[in-house]
Order: C-alpha cells, then sequence, then structure tokens
C-alpha cells in the first residue's frame, strides 16, 4: 500500500477550495488530511491558543501520524488555520462544519448551539454562492434547519445552499479513516451542489485508484445522511452491551464470554468486531449519540421503537459500578448498602483514556471507574502512556505517575483498563516481582488466565 504522502497529482480544475470550521478533532484531521490530498484548506475556530498551536506545527490532540502531516502542509503553503471568519468566507468554495453536537446538559438532546453559532456568523460575511456540509453527528432534521438559518443570514440573493457528509474517523485511526475511508456519504440539494461534493472527495478517490482500491459512495438525500452515522454509533453500542450482557450471565453461569464470542463472531451475519467484553464504551460519540437519537425518535413520534437504546446504555454504565465490586472481591472486601469499603487498599490503575492510542478522556469508562474507587477509599495510582495531563485535570482526586513501574509498586490490586500494548504485554512474572499482592483484574479481557493464575496470581476478567 502506498503511503500518505503518495497524493494524486492535482487538477485545479476540480479542487475546490475547502474550509472546516472547528478545529477540534474532526476538524483539525480532516483539514490536514485534505491538504495532504493537494486542496487549499483554511481551518477555523474561535480559540486563539488553539489556531496559533496549529499554524506553528503543534497539533493540540493525540494522533498517530498527523503532527507530521501537519508540518508538512503548513510548509506547502496549502494548509493554514485562522480566528477570522471573513478570510474563511472570502476563501472557500466548499465550507465543513465540524464544531461539536455535546449533550445538553440534563437533557438526552443534542446541543446544535456550536453548529447555530458557526452557520449564522459564515453566512453573514459571505459574498458569494458556495456550499456549506454539515460533517457534525447531528439529529435528523438539522440540515434543513440550517438552510433556513443560511437563508435568514446571508445576503439575499446569493443562493447559498446546505449539503450533508457524515464522517466516521476512529481515534488513533483519523488519518487512515480521511485518506483511505471504506464509504464516502453525502446529500446535496442540487447538480450544481452534487458536483461539488464529487469534486471535493475526488482527491480520495484519485488516491484509491492509484492503490488500486474501491471506496464506495452512496449519494441520498438530506435527512438519510444524518441518520447513518448515528445509525451506525447506536448499532455498534448495541453489539457492545449484548457482549457485556452476556459476559454477566457468563459469570453467574460458569461460562467463559471470551469462547463465546469467539464462536459466535465466526457466523458472518454476526462479525467477530465489536464483541470484545469489558468495562463498556465511552468516547464523545457512542454515549451521547445513542441518547440523542433516541430522544429524536421521540419527537418524532418514534420514541418507543428506540427503547432498547435506553437499555444499551443502561447495560453499559451498570459495567462501571460491576467492575467496582470485582476488584472489592478480589481484596478481599465485601460490598455494604453503600458500596465497598477499600480502606488502605493499593490499586496500580492501567489506564485513562476511553480507548488505547488518544489522550482522549471524554466519557471514558475507566476514568470513572477509576473515581470510584477512589471514592471507596482505595489508593488509585494511575498510569497512562498518552492521557495523563487531561486525566489529572479531570479527577484531580486520582494519583499519577509517569511510568508503569511506579504505579504497580508495592500494589495489591492490579487494574489493567485500557488495551495499550504497552500493558497488552504485561509478562505476569515480572509484574509479580513488584507488586505486593498478585491480584489482577483484567478489564481488557487481553490476557490468558491459566498463564496468570499459574505464575501465582488471583485472576479476576470479564465475564470468565
Amino acid at each position: 500500500m502506498a503511503n500518505a504522502s503518495q497524493s494524486p497529482s492535482q487538477n485545479t480544475t476540480t479542487r475546490p477550495r475547502i474550509s472546516f470550521l472547528g478545529c477540534g478533532y474532526l476538524g483539525t484531521t480532516y483539514a490536514v488530511c485534505f491538504a495532504e490530498l493537494g486542496y487549499e484548506v483554511i481551518g477555523y475556530d474561535v480559540d486563539a491558543a488553539k489556531i496559533e498551536s496549529l499554524n506553528t506545527g503543534v497539533l493540540p490532540i493525540h494522533e498517530p501520524g498527523l503532527p507530521e502531516l501537519l508540518k508538512k502542509n503548513l510548509e506547502t503553503g496549502r494548509l493554514r488555520f485562522t480566528t477570522d471568519v471573513q478570510s474563511v468566507a472570502d476563501f472557500a468554495d466548499v465550507h465543513f462544519i465540524c464544531v461539536g453536537t455535546p449533550q445538553r446538559k440534563g437533557e438526552h438532546r443534542a446541543d446544535l448551539s456550536y453548529i447555530e453559532t458557526a452557520v449564522v456568523d459564515l453566512s453573514q460575511h459571505l459574498s458569494r454562492k458556495v456550499l456549506i456540509v454539515g460533517k457534525s453527528t447531528v439529529p435528523v432534521g438539522t440540515a434543513t434547519w440550517v438552510q433556513e438559518l443560511v437563508d435568514r443570514h446571508a445576503p439575499e440573493g446569493l443562493g447559498v445552499e446546505v449539503g450533508w457528509s457524515p464522517e466516521f474517523l476512529q481515534e488513533s485511526n483519523a488519518m487512515h479513516d480521511v485518506l483511505r475511508p471504506n464509504r464516502i456519504v453525502y446529500a446535496a440539494q442540487s447538480e450544481w451542489a452534487s458536483q461539488l461534493l464529487k469534486d471535493v472527495h475526488r482527491g480520495i478517490l484519485e488516491l484509491a485508484a492509484v492503490e488500486d482500491r474501491e471506496v464506495p459512495v452512496v449519494e441520498t438525500d438530506l435527512a438519510t445522511a444524518e441518520l447513518v452515522k448515528v445509525a451506525a454509533n447506536a448499532f455498534l453500542a448495541t453489539k457492545i452491551s449484548f457482549i457485556n450482557a452476556m459476559a454477566d450471565l457468563s459469570e453467574a453461569a460458569g461460562a467463559d464470554v471470551v469462547d463465546l464470542a469467539r464462536a459466535i463472531g465466526y457466523d458472518q451475519r454476526i462479525g467477530n468486531k465489536f464483541l470484545r467484553a469489558g468495562i463498556g464504551f465511552g468516547g464523545g460519540c457512542l454515549p451521547k449519540d445513542i441518547r440523542a437519537l433516541s430522544a429524536r425518535a421521540g419527537e418524532l413520534g418514534v420514541g418507543e421503537s428506540f427503547r432498547f437504546l435506553d437499555e444499551v446504555d443502561a447495560v453499559n454504565t451498570r459495567r462501571r459500578s460491576h467492575t467496582v465490586r470485582a476488584v472489592a472481591e478480589l481484596a478481599g472486601r465485601s460490598s455494604g448498602p453503600n458500596g465497598p469499603d477499600l480502606s488502605g487498599v493499593r490499586i496500580a490503575y492501567l489506564g485513562a483514556t476511553f480507548k488505547p492510542d488518544t489522550d482522549d478522556i471524554r466519557d471514558s469508562p475507566a476514568l470513572d471507574i477509576a473515581r470510584r474507587l477512589r471514592s471507596a477509599r482505595a489508593d488509585v495510582v494511575v498510569y497512562d502512556p498518552e492521557g495523563l495531563e487531561n486525566a489529572q485535570g479531570f479527577a484531580p482526586e486520582l494519583s499519577f505517575v509517569k511510568t508503569l513501574a511506579e504505579a504497580v509498586a508495592g500494589a495489591d490490586v492490579v487494574c489493567a483498563m485500557v488495551p495499550w500494548e504497552e500493558f497488552r504485554t504485561l509478562d505476569p512474572e515480572a509484574l509479580g516481582q513488584q507488586v505486593a499482592e498478585r491480584r489482577i483484574l483484567d478489564g481488557m479481557n487481553a490476557f490468558d488466565p491459566v498463564q496468570w493464575r499459574k505464575h501465582g496470581w488471583s485472576y479476576q476478567g470479564i465475564g470468565r
């Protein structure tokens, strides 16, 4: 396979200039990667410190491979970042909206205020017909509302149109997901907009042709394009909660959920991906997206059909209290009406991010469980290869160390929670020489219980 630097030659007649509004994880990754594909790109954000950092080649997020592409494309002049919305409006032919759509405080619905602000600010500064394309994950019906905002706030007579093209980025694999996606989905309201979206994605398809790959393209209507991402996330969340529910049953019945998942995963109708039992899903997408989907379904009168998502969410949340009880049992402490008392128990806690190869702690089940253990009076010593700074700012009540050796020294219980490579390759005998007691909670289900028990460990996995 060719590497990321093997971009197809630029054809200026089919390369519209592009802006990405919102330079968080989504917008920054897309901006860098589209510059790599040969497009002229500008990224916009209201956070001046973030923009300054990006313009000096410093990436404010952890994403493998992206820092090198950022510096490279800043040097080519194809990529720049700004806080000046007028320069964005003057520059780009296609504007992608990539701002956050978090869960509303105290509600399950999505907060669209960032989208509204970005669209209104941009629209007021436009002087020609352009295409505004939503990429943020939103409730179905948002595109129509965005078009109304544009019609209301853009100068009269420009004919600015709105399209939609959902993103499918996986943190720690985001660069690959932009340059070599497994599908492209978009919606347009006219032939003019459809052609612009074809031109926007031409670089991706040309790279695929160079590498002898095919990228399926689905052109659809606005509502369907809005639903694709949340539908995918809801399905994945359901698979994860299903196997975690089976983990509960496996523990009660004396079965092994790892073997169970392997056996059913061989069925091609089911597949083995997202069937790893563990401490549950988190991050900035799945939890909020399934709640927002359920809420929007209720608003549209079909809420009863999505009640299962409430249980998917509940199963996921229960993993956290279940894991606390499992740690208490390993430590020989019973759980009373107010939970266990883990006073005097030193826990080596391995992992704080919501998944490996990222510094993202948003809705991290690992970090939430660590805080629950601390609330039960345990001495929780946390080590994470990339997420320490973010975790420490969010959970200052925990103890944080910079090396694995510091975390495990004198530990009564080791909790291996996030499947970083450094943790998945732990040696049971070497680790046993560093701890006070050989007790391990394998929240990753990454270890062979037989091998660990052979080395004198009290081993507890998830559903086994």
